[in-house]
This record gives C-alpha cells, sequence and structure tokens, in this order.
C-alpha cells in the first residue's frame, strides 16, 4: 500500500529516497513508533504504510503537529515531496543524504495561516504577513475592480497565495454612465500594477465620488454583468462593503445578494451600520436569497454589542444559513478619513471623540481643526473605538474565524497589518488561556479554508497537516510566537515563527525571509479554475 493519493510524483536519486522500510530496529522505542503511525492512520492523517520508495524533498522532524482537521495533536515527522505532504508519522526514519531537514523539535508544526482580508498586497505587506505565520492572503472585503488583472499581475512573483473577491463597491462606480472611459482604460492600467495599495487607487476618485449616489436600473443590470464576467475569471465572490457608500439603498443591496445567490458565490460583507441592526439586514438578505455570507471583523462591526451579535450569528448558522464571521486582536480599527463612515455624528455612532483618532502618517492623535484639515486632504486614520472584553468575546470561541484586515504597508500603518496571528497565539492565546492552541489554529486555517472550499476546491487541500494536503506549513514556538508591531511604531516582523513553507518551499527559514522565493498561487474560484485552465496555473 503507498502512502498518499497525490498523483504521481517525480521520481528523484535513490540517494534521496526515504523507505518506511529502513526504520531502525529499535525494540519498544519501534513499537511505539508503529503505534503513533497506526494511530495516525485511522484518523486519516497518514493513509497507510509504504512498500515502494517515497520520494521526498524536505522532512520536517521532532515537532508536535497539530492537524485540526483530524484532531490530532501529537509528536510525528512530516515528509514533503513536490509541495504537498506524502507522508505524517512518528520518527519515518534516517534521513537519507541529500533530504532537505528541519528539526523542529520543542515546536509547534501547523498549517499556514489563511488570512480571509488582507488589503496590503505588496510584496512588503506580504514579506510581513510571511513572518506572521501567512501562507494564503486574500482580498475579500473590498475585492478588485479587475480580478483577472491583479491575478495576472501577481503571477510568478508572490511571495504567498493570493486571490480577491470582485469588488462591488469599485464596480458600480464604474457602472455610472459618466464612467464609460474609466470602464474602457481599468483593464490595462491595472495589468502591470503590484505596487500599494491596488483596490481603489486607480479609480480613487471616481468611486469615492460615487459613494453618495444612487444607482439606476440600468447601472445596476451592468453591475450584475460585471460581477458574472469577474466570477468567470476566478474572483473568489463579491466583496460587499456597502458601510462605505450609503448611496446604494436598501433594494441595491437585496440584489446584489439575488446576484450572488445566482452565480453561487459568498458575499464577504462590511454591513452598514454598527451593532444588531448592521448584522440583521445582511442575515435577512442571506436569508431570503440563499446566499452564503461572511461577516468582516465582526469586533468593530458590533462594538458593544458584540455578544448580541454573535447570538444573532450563532443562531442563523444553526438554523441553516451558510453564514460565518471573523475578529481581528486589536481595540483599533483603520480606514480612510474621508470615509462615508465619518459622515453625520460619528463620535456618538462610536462611542469616541476626535482624540480617539490617530492619523497614519504621523501617529498623532487627532483635534476638530486637524480632523477637518485631514479629512479634507484625504489619508489613513487609526480609530481606537474598541474595548478589550469586546476582542477577548469575539476571539474567544471555536467558530469566529481570525483574519488580519491588514491595511495597505506604509510605515505607521495598523499593526495588524504585520503582527495579527501572532499577536493572537501570545497575547491571547498562551498568556491569557482564552482558546487552546489547537482550538486557535483551527480558527487561522481549517475554518477559512472550509469557508472557501465551496468556490473554490484548492483550499479543500489547505488548513490541513495530512497526507495530500499542499505543504503550506508553520513551524512555530509556542512559548515564545510574539508580535512586536505597534500603534507608536507601525508594522514589524513577528518573533517566534522560525518556518513558514509554501507548497514546500522554505520563504521564512531560521526566522529570516528567504530572498527571491515566489511559491505563491492564485486561488480561483471554480469557474474561473476552469476558464483559466493553460492561463493561470491552478492546482
Amino acid at each position: 500500500m503507498s502512502i498518499g493519493a497525490t498523483g504521481d510524483l517525480p521520481r528523484v536519486s535513490p540517494a534521496r529516497r526515504l523507505r518506511f522500510t529502513d526504520l531502525p530496529d529499535r525494540g519498544n522505542e519501534m513499537f511505539r513508533t508503529l503505534a503513533c503511525l497506526l494511530c495516525l492512520v485511522s484518523l486519516g492523517v497518514v493513509d497507510a504504510f509504504a512498500a515502494t520508495p517515497l520520494d521526498v524533498d524536505l522532512l520536517i522532524t521532532g515537532g508536535r503537529v497539530i492537524d485540526p482537521a483530524s484532531g490530532f495533536d501529537g509528536p510525528a515527522d512530516v515528509a514533503i515531496a513536490d509541495g504537498r505532504i506524502v507522508a505524517v508519522g512518528g520518527e519515518l526514519g534516517p534521513v537519507p543524504e541529500g533530504v532537505r531537514t528541519i528539526d523542529a523539535t520543542g515546536l509547534v508544526v501547523a498549517p499556514g495561516f489563511i488570512d480571509l482580508h488582507v488589503h496590503g498586497q505588496s510584496p512588503a505587506a506580504q514579506q510581513h504577513q510571511a513572518r506572521d505565520g501567512v501562507t494564503t492572503a486574500l482580498e475579500l472585503e473590498w475585492g478588485y475592480p479587475e480580478v483577472a488583472s491583479f491575478l495576472e499581475a501577481r503571477r510568478g512573483v508572490s511571495l504567498i497565495h493570493y486571490g480577491a473577491s470582485a469588488s462591488h463597491g469599485a464596480l458600480r462606480a464604474l457602472a455610472r454612465p459618466e464612467a464609460a472611459a474609466e470602464r474602457a482604460a481599468l483593464a490595462h492600467r491595472l495589468a502591470d500594477a503590484v505596487a500599494e495599495p491596488e483596490p481603489l487607487r486607480r479609480v480613487q476618485a471616481l468611486v469615492e465620488e460615487s459613494f453618495r449616489a444612487p444607482l439606476d436600473a440600468a447601472a445596476r443590470r451592468r453591475v450584475g454583468t460585471e460581477l458574472a464576467r469577474h466570477v468567470d475569471a476566478g474572483a473568489l465572490g463579491v466583496g460587499l462593503a456597502h458601510a462605505y457608500y450609503p448611496g446604494a439603498d436598501a433594494e441595491e443591496i437585496l440584489g446584489v445578494f439575488e446576484t450572488a445567490a445566482a452565480l453561487d458565490v459568498p458575499i464577504f460583507t462590511h454591513a452598514r451600520g454598527s451593532g444588531m441592526s448592521a448584522v440583521q439586514e445582511v442575515l435577512a438578505n442571506a436569508a431570503a436569497t440563499g446566499a452564503a455570507l461572511h461577516v468582516v471583523h465582526v469586533n468593530s462591526t458590533s462594538l458593544g454589542e458584540i455578544e448580541a451579535v454573535l447570538r444573532l450569528i450563532q443562531g442563523a448558522r444553526e438554523q441553516g444559513l451558510d453564514v460565518s464571521t471573523e475578529a481581528y486582536p486589536y481595540t483599533a480599527g483603520s480606514t480612510s478619513i474621508g470615509a462615508a463612515l465619518f459622515d453625520g455624528d460619528w463620535q456618538s455612532a462610536f462611542g469616541i471623540d476626535h482624540a480617539d483618532l490617530q492619523w497614519q502618517e504621523t501617529g498623532e492623535r487627532l483635534t476638530a481643526e486637524t480632523f477637518a484639515r485631514y479629512r479634507e486632504a484625504g489619508g489613513v486614520v487609526i480609530i481606537h473605538m474598541m474595548r478589550e472584553p469586546w476582542i477577548e468575546h469575539a476571539l474567544g470561541n471555536d467558530w469566529v474565524m481570525v483574519a488580519s484586515d491588514g491595511m495597505p504597508f506604509a510605515p505607521g500603518a495598523h499593526p495588524r497589518t504585520a503582527g495579527t496571528f501572532a499577536r493572537f497565539l501570545g497575547r491571547y492565546v498562551r498568556e491569557r488561556g482564552l482558546v487552546d492552541l489547537p482550538t486557535a489554529i483551527a480558527k487561522m486555517t481549517l475554518l477559512p479554508a472550509q469557508r472557501l472550499e465551496a468556490i473554490a476546491p484548492q483550499m479543500a487541500h489547505k488548513g490541513r497537516v495530512q497526507v495530500g494536503a499542499d505543504a503550506d506549513l508553520v513551524v512555530l514556538d509556542p512559548e515564545t510566537v510574539l508580535d512586536t508591531a505597534t500603534f507608536e511604531t507601525g508594522p514589524s516582523y513577528s518573533v517566534g515563527i522560525p518556518w513558514v513553507l509554501v507548497e514546500g518551499v522554505p520563504i521564512v527559514a531560521d526566522g529570516e525571509l528567504v530572498p527571491d522565493v515566489f511559491p505563491g498561487r492564485p486561488i480561483l474560484g471554480r469557474r474561473g479554475g476552469e476558464a483559466a485552465s493553460g492561463r493561470l496555473e491552478n492546482r
């Protein structure tokens, strides 16, 4: 019986072959090893024993393997070949000459972290994400106005996996009659763009102009057609950040849900307003249309009503709605100071004042005078509007995912851009014991993978440490993993994550970024994956 079901792997020289038949005779130690392997077989982590040589490119030895899919949590080695896991078990045998090994003694081997909500997609942003253990970073809240160009621009130059939703906000702006010239030029202008920030910079003025404007029926139909086109290009759903465009009335937003349901793709929404009423609108639309729904950053959406909002979402899940949510481990959010969120009496809405706003570029706290001046000029502001118990309530369960809402990289950007996952593991799991480590790992790996499996079949091979899974892996020290980025200093690399692998390729080795490796692949929606065969590599 052969281990794994990964298809024909390329053969390598006999010196690099690892054979289970080479296991040394160690008496009781051998018995324990075989017992561990049999346990792993029963869990589905290991398929069976190998009677024929197993080609291996890399072996991770001596670590505590946590596989959230099977529930396995124990000592095991992990063998990798051709970008996939080909064996997991007790001591897999002596290391053949030429096989690269990673000694994970005293460390945890887990799936790479999957971030569903990342605005930063530049090389600098990806480097900080990699040092935070992220192997897949997706722009799903806002999405992109030209998904095919976004995917093509990163082909072969991405450190980690990437993907995006179709941006309803940008597409509704481009659907207006006065945007005809922008529509024609957009694909060309985005085709070679990799720098920050991608989603809106090229059409920023046009999009912001549209935020407070309604759409007529013809423009709404055009948006529906464009959403379908982007789904065919590989979009992972619809990014619906309608909190930012009050010009879209309730009927228009219902229509977006109807379109998503017809296309059979999920909606990733920044709900309008805050608290119960904001989430009730999108849950009602999901229930009425059958569209799958993911509510982004439930902590900043709910504020002081977090307990009631989570009860509402959990109740909807128990009633059969396909709805999920996420949170980030910080008490501040971040966005454009010109956003519609700051229209009207935002102080009462958020329960804060000008001094609770921090200007990204300088780190200063604002006054009424500087707020007015910066709002006129434009830029990014950090919003200190949440309390620690709200964050703990959002993260202290087994079904709310962890996602960063990472901002485009800048020297003074919100620290979540660099430290979300290490912060959760270090400050909330190790120091406060909010959840146990296996639960924490699942919230950052398996749950986001499962959220996307229906739209992106690739994700069924991620978020797991099992035979046949993609070798997107993190090796971390549970005793030292921690964020270093702060609101005062901006992004800086996390610590305690010495190894990160993307499809078996180390991108962080011995705690340092590996230069000139680009193993990241596009994560494609199923229709885009079929259409893109031969154009974008899709596993």
